[in-house]
């Protein structure tokens, strides 16, 4: 049995966009659920000088099985709700990846 798609994840002409609201400075870096149609990451890295941005990017990198230049930041990189592209997956790919789809 699938899941529905989850509202962070959406289809784009240039592959999928994850939707990220990101709290910096936390004890570890983890996916700890949705808020509201974003997916809420804690991040131990600072946001400080992109470092936050960076390992993003590296943690979904790596979340998908994917190289780190594979996720790009897209929209966002100055705030906390941040839109991350990965075009090498369609959004059915992502989901499972990340454990939303059985």
């Amino acid at each position: 049995m699938n899941l529905p798609m989850p509202p962070c994840i959406t289809a784009d002409g240039a592959g999928t966009r994850i939707a990220v609201h990101v709290v910096p400075r936390a004890s570890k870096t983890e996916i700890c659920g949705l808020q509201g149609d974003a997916l809420k990451v804690r991040l131990q890295a600072p946001p400080v000088d992109g470092k936050a941005n960076v390992a993003l990017c590296a943690f979904f990198a790596k979340q998908l099985k994917l190289s780190k230049r594979s996720v790009t930041l897209s929209a966002g990189a100055s705030s906390r709700r941040k839109t991350l592209l990965v075009p090498d997956l369609p959004p059915t790919e992502v989901a499972q990846r990340l454990g939303f789809l059985l």
